[in-house]
């Protein structure tokens, strides 16, 4: 599982929109994968709990955490294989790490925290809760964004990873984070 787990090394920029549900990620992950015409690395959590949902009628349990944390990174591994410069995270292991431990008072499995914390990316696109919330079978705490986003935001000031915070509509957000992007000099 370890080996999983772990970035495949690449030269290639590492984009990650990084935020709490129902915050504008995947639109703006889409949305800059067009504009930069580089490989969009989906949310596999979504994917593999939607089904989950739609065969048992449940949540995200913790013993998911490592299968979700594996497909996502075979995602991201798949795509710097084919970019030519930079690839678009949906999300990362740092997302997952942060959800575990709102969801599982304070517990993450060890190994997931380790390649979390160990797995880098260029820059954070963080995304601020002044989206309009969207109800799905998957999203669960609408009264708790606050408390959420500041979660997402400590773990990126806390572990000294770059990033750039978004707010507004998503011109504004994709004007600012095209601005940051290009700012990386790729």
């Amino acid at each position: 599982m370890e080996k999983a787990l772990k970035q495949q090394p690449s030269t290639c920029i590492r984009i990650c929109l990084f935020g709490p549900e129902s915050s504008g990620k995947s639109t703006l992950s889409r949305k800059l994968s067009q504009h930069y015409t580089a490989p969009l690395v989906p949310e596999y959590a979504r994917e593999y709990l939607q089904d989950l949902w739609e065969r048992e009628q449940k949540i995200c349990r913790p013993k998911d955490l490592l299968p979700i944390a594996a497909g996502q990174m075979k995602l991201e591994n798949q795509a710097v294989q084919v970019a030519k410069k930079l690839i678009i995270c949906d999300t990362d292991l740092l997302t997952t790490k942060v959800y575990s431990e709102a969801y599982y008072q304070g517990w993450c499995p060890p190994l997931l925290s380790k390649y979390a914390l160990e797995n880098r990316y260029d820059l954070y696109l963080l995304t601020y809760i002044d989206t309009p919330w969207t109800q799905d079978d998957l999203r669960d705490r609408p009264e708790r964004r606050e408390e959420m986003f500041s979660y997402f935001k400590a773990a990126l000031d806390d572990n000294n990873r770059p990033y750039v915070l978004l707010k507004g509509g998503v011109e504004e957000r994709m004007k600012m984070a095209i601005q940051s992007i290009n700012n990386l000099n790729f």
